[in-house]
């Protein structure tokens, strides 16, 4: 019996920010696009950002895109390509504005403008006084944002395919990517979707990580696709913990809140932030936070029974600032921390948060390999976007507001591009069998339950080793201990069974299939991590503690097959402006 097949113009892999502004676009050139999202899309993890949305409007102070494609490229540790980060910052403005009339609730000024607040990494003249520069709807700007898309695609006739999960990417005869196999959850019946161009907009792989802020969905599988695609995954050492999870659980704490002016503690009620960084305090760059965070606690200075905690302090605010700028915080510290913020601080640790590395691509979503000297080669009708992807405007560390910004802009861009590609490529390529008995057998792979190792185990003991060894701060010991580890692990996949019976079969089955991403994933960490022997924003290694730009001012590049590592260089080059040269980073 063959496969049942769909046929569309673009397929779309993810409904989060960047999949459904992509999507936007698409639907309103009059293209048939289909949305593939393994949840509801409301409940994509978009939804889950708090604090806001970075746009040097000059609502609240003095601001000017310039001034955040500086910030933006020195929080990257000059690891940011400089055209892309320009381009990214230029057309802040416009997305703000767009999102705004499409319907986006943003909080607002007595004088109506959107409000502004602070964030950390931002300044005024290149490094000058603090900017407010991140556009909120109170703490739960992802949700205004993308409830607000998913209405605006549902008034566009998008076509969504809810609660199907993404298998692998297909090719033709030629190996152009030309569509996906995906699986009806609720069923466990595989689709076909053939299409003229493919974006991957799966978000990010936080769950590689024992303790994280992320959802139980971001599991890596649009990189693993890409992976097994025999695509690279480019600076994925590069992983940013977020200073302020809720301590235990991981739960996101907002920036936002140091914004308003929180500030953070240790057991003598010391602003420990002051001794690490003079001027910014609270509010430097997350990479700096979280490592001054665990350096408290590790020299004993944490709070507690066990001392393993730091405390967010909020209480000064009043009430009404917390009630009306901070509403969500108040409620999930009352629910998973049992304090609230109004009367007692918040116990805090860094949380596994962000991917900055990802698939590469050019500044227009393309997907693009390496083709030797220095060229670069784009691999046809194949798109990515969001944190799954890498146009490398985070280099090696992201500075708060600019996810939701990054998403926005990028998914926008790759489905203006998409647009112009079907129109020159007409015709929908076929389907080579091969390709697609290769993904028909990974499904298969875990069609029938059996007795062996349970998915549940293995998941946990690769999680613990990602955390214990893929840290905040990294050695070549702990680090090589952590890379033979991940290698057993993998070897023993192929004896993982689907033993729980008393689980829906199906989910379990994309539990199953999840854990094969992550371990894929993981390992691209792992051994991406290894090989940089320098400090460099989010990648911090007491064994190398300083930044190498001689040797190390350069993009990681894994490929899957013999976990081999290449390299390619930094673009310093902006579009229209001076390039910013790499210099110490201090905040």
């Amino acid at each position: 019996m063959g496969i049942p097949t769909r046929h569309f113009d673009a397929l779309i892999i993810g409904a989060g920010g960047a999949g459904l502004n992509a999507a936007l676009q698409l639907a309103g050139a009059e293209l048939r696009v289909a949305v593939v999202s393994k949840v509801f899309p409301t409940r994509s993890h978009t939804v889950a950002a708090q604090g806001g949305v970075n746009a040097a409007l000059a609502n609240v102070l003095p601001d000017s895109w310039h001034w955040h494609m500086f910030d933006t490229v020195k929080g990257s540790d000059y690891l940011g390509d400089q055209d892309a980060i320009e381009f990214m910052c230029r057309e802040a403005i416009p997305t703000v504005y767009e999102l705004e009339h499409a319907g986006v609730p943003f909080s607002r000024l007595d004088d109506g403008k959107i409000y502004q607040r602070a964030f950390g990494g931002q300044s005024q003249n290149f490094g000058g006084e603090q900017a407010a520069r991140t556009c909120a709807a109170a703490d739960r700007t992802g949700h205004a944002i993308l409830h607000t898309l998913y209405q605006q695609n549902i008034r566009a006739r998008t076509h969504f395919f809810d609660e199907f999960f993404a298998i692998d990417l297909v090719r033709d005869a030629e190996g152009i990517i030309c569509g996906a196999l995906v699986l009806e959850i609720e069923t466990g019946e595989p689709l076909l979707i053939e299409s003229k161009a493919t974006l991957l907009a799966t978000g990010g792989w936080g769950q590689v990580f024992r303790t994280t802020s992320n959802a139980h969905i971001n599991t890596g599988d649009g990189a693993a696709m890409a992976l097994r695609a025999g695509i690279p995954l480019m600076d994925m050492e590069f992983f940013q913990f977020h200073p302020t999870g809720i301590a235990g659980k991981g739960m996101l704490i907002t920036e936002g809140t140091r914004g308003e002016g929180g500030y953070l503690i240790n057991k003598h009620g010391e602003r420990f932030m002051e001794r690490y960084a003079p001027r910014a305090k609270d509010l430097a760059s997350r990479d700096v936070v979280s490592r001054a965070i665990v350096t408290e606690v590790k020299e004993g200075r944490g709070c507690g029974e066990n001392g393993d905690y730091v405390m967010l302090k909020l209480d000064h605010l009043g009430e009404q600032i917390i009630a009306k700028r901070l509403p969500g915080i108040r409620e999930s510290s009352r629910i998973f921390a049992g304090v609230d913020p109004v009367i007692e601080p918040i116990p805090v640790f860094p949380t596994a948060h962000y991917a900055m590395g990802g698939i590469p691509t050019d500044r227009f979503g393309r997907v693009a390999m390496p083709a030797g000297h220095g060229a670069e080669e784009v691999v046809v009708g194949l798109y990515a976007a969001g944190e799954c992807a890498c146009a490398s405007v985070h280099g090696a560390n992201r500075l708060g507001g600019n996810s939701l910004l990054d998403i926005l802009v990028f998914g926008r861009l790759a489905g203006k591009d998409i647009i112009d590609f079907v129109r020159e490529n007409p015709y929908q390529r076929a389907v080579d069998p091969a390709s697609l008995d290769q993904a028909m057998a990974r499904l298969e792979r875990w069609a029938m339950p059996g007795e062996g190792i349970s998915v549940q185990s293995l998941r946990a003991e690769f999680r613990k080793c990602m955390e214990d060894h893929a840290g905040v701060f990294r050695t070549e010991e702990i680090m090589s201990e952590g890379y033979r580890r991940l290698c057993e692990l993998r070897e023993r996949l192929p004896e993982v069974r689907l033993t729980d019976q008393s689980k829906v079969f199906n989910t379990a089955r994309i539990e199953a299939l999840e854990l094969e991403n992550m371990i894929d994933v993981g390992l691209s960490i792992a051994v991406s991590a290894l090989h940089r022997q320098e400090s460099r924003g989010a990648h911090s290694r007491p064994d190398h503690p300083e930044r190498d730009d001689a040797t190390w001012l350069k993009h990681s590049l894994y490929y899957k097959e013999g976990d081999r590592m290449d390299y390619k260089p930094v673009r310093t080059k902006p579009l229209t402006v001076e390039s910013f040269p790499p210099k110490e980073r201090v905040y």
